[in-house]
């Protein structure tokens, strides 16, 4: 039942939870700040189902700042209930605010089903999550976790992936190494990539994939040779 003051009009936080669900994006910025300005835990299941149907990008970030507010032990358990939802925002929005949290506690709840989550707005969400994340000992698993998806996607997709394993820094070599000699063309070409940008952070995802994919058309030994010609 919507709260009721003595005068007879909503209450305040019935008309942001109300504001919430506006036809206007800008009223919901509005009162998504306005709950994170004045954070109250009896918000936290309003604001966690908004952020699983929200449609705009700035309101939904607003909404997951809204959430970093609150205590962690209440919204944790409430994110992660979410990465079992049917629907994929709902799963992607719960590990991206997980990510903000950073509770390291959270981290049993990034399973290997999210890491390779069909939908690729979720899969890339579960894995900048994991490297936040991850415990010190599990660092490696994960590289090897997600080395299974080189070759998946779109360029945004693919560069997601990169950064998230060049993330993990030194652990991360053994896993390139063993990719760069995989069956599958793209696969070796994205893990050059990226073990290209692991050595060098300033190079261009771009540049450093046409010219994997170079290497891997021509072959090492065909590359050697074309860099003598020159």
């Amino acid at each position: 039942m919507v709260p009721i003051d003595s005068a007879g009009r909503y209450s305040q936080d019935a008309r942001l939870i109300d504001a919430l669900a506006a036809g206007n994006p800008s009223a919901r910025l509005h009162a998504a700040l306005a709950i994170g300005t004045r954070p109250e835990p009896g918000f936290v299941d309003v604001l966690v189902a908004r952020c699983a149907i929200e449609p705009d990008f700035f309101v939904r970030d607003m909404l997951t700042w809204a959430l970093t507010r609150l205590p962690s032990e209440i919204t944790v358990p409430k994110l992660r209930a979410e990465l079992a939802s049917g629907r994929a925002q709902a799963r992607s929005q719960a590990l991206h605010t997980l990510s903000k949290i950073g509770d390291k506690g959270a981290w049993p709840a990034i399973t290997r089903a999210l890491l390779r989550d069909a939908d690729d707005e979720v899969a890339r969400t579960a894995w900048r999550a994991a490297v936040v994340l991850v415990p010190d000992g599990e660092r490696e698993a994960l590289a090897a976790e997600l080395a299974t998806q080189f070759g998946r996607g779109d360029r945004e997709v693919r560069l997601s992936l990169s950064r998230a394993l060049v993330a993990l820094d030194d652990v991360v070599e053994p896993v390139l190494r063993a990719a760069t000699t995989h069956h599958d063309p793209a696969v070796r070409a994205h893990a050059s990539a990226t073990e290209r940008l692991l050595h060098d952070p300033d190079a261009g995802f771009d540049l450093a994939m046409d010219e994997a994919k170079r290497v891997v058309a021509l072959g090492p030994d065909r590359e050697e040779t074309s860099d003598a010609d020159r």
